[in-house]
């Protein structure tokens, strides 16, 4: 198994989410460190405070060495996916190789309606979202792109430099709705994360993201499947790697540990040790 942190951007201190990126980048049993794309908390104080993706990512991925980098995820609503593919090369070119890109189709209503953004009916987000993924891919891996969709039109676009990886950097998508986001998965994703599930909750899923990769032609083995849990400053790192083990049994490839505020980087070695022997 793999195992990665997740520090939202949210109630905390630059400094603190800072440290415990580095903290984890000593850790070797840690491959990959997240965080996430909203501009108000999701937990905590909701009128308090939360710092921006892509800004925030940017600056830890260049205070780390080793780690892989990534958001868990980047919301469609938010950017063109030609602004996102031309971020995520850049980053890809500054962490040396080391982002994964996250995506995802949104769901915050209130950041949408308080900033005026078009979150769409369900339908068409996820319409949308098929789309800005396709664009995304072809931005990140093919010299030109031209693109004929109802909510992107390209027309010979480029995105250079590209970055060191081949391909572009894993894209990976979040969410686990059955109809639409897990065909989605099946097209196009290299990473599939469904947060916070049981390992009956995933191996359901996983089984639906089975039907449609069948349908789409194509090996689920080639798609990574991790599940969120939500780590307190106080939590029994024993359970928690119990926890883990039975994600492990029930198929999940990676673990990814979202951390709750306050931030403290004195859990991160403990939960080391006591993911040894899972890895």
């Amino acid at each position: 198994m793999n195992f990665g942190i997740k520090t939202p951007p949210q109630n905390c201190k630059w400094q603190d989410m800072l440290d415990i990126w580095q903290a984890t980048d000593e850790v070797d049993i840690f491959s990959s460190c997240w965080n996430f794309d909203h501009f108000y908390p999701l937990v905590g104080d909701a009128q308090g405070s939360c710092m921006e993706a892509w800004v925030t990512l940017t600056a830890l991925a260049v205070n780390t060495k080793r780690v892989r980098v990534g958001c868990m995820v980047n919301g469609t609503p938010y950017r063109h996916p030609a602004l996102t593919a031309n971020m995520a090369a850049s980053l890809d070119i500054v962490s040396g190789g080391r982002l994964n890109l996250g995506l995802g189709a949104g769901w915050h209503e209130k950041e949408c309606a308080d900033y005026g953004i078009d979150l769409l009916p369900m339908k068409d987000r996820m319409d949308r979202f098929d789309e800005a993924v396709q664009v995304v891919r072809s931005l990140l891996s093919e010299e030109f792109t031209s693109f004929d969709g109802a909510y992107y039109q390209l027309s010979g676009a480029r995105c250079e430099p590209k970055g060191p990886q081949s391909g572009g950097p894993p894209i990976v998508i979040g969410g686990g709705g059955e109809k639409r986001t897990l065909k989605i998965v099946a097209r196009y994703a290299d990473h599939w994360n469904l947060p916070f599930a049981s390992p009956a909750q995933f191996q359901a899923k996983h089984e639906v993201l089975k039907m449609h990769c069948a349908r789409e032609s194509r090996n689920i083995d080639d798609i990574e499947c991790s599940v969120q849990i939500a780590l307190a400053p106080d939590s029994d790192v024993n359970q928690v790697a119990s926890d883990t083990a039975a994600l492990g049994e029930a198929g999940v490839d990676t673990v990814i540990y979202s951390l709750r505020n306050p931030y403290s980087t004195g859990i991160i070695e403990p939960l080391g040790v006591a993911l040894e022997g899972l890895a």
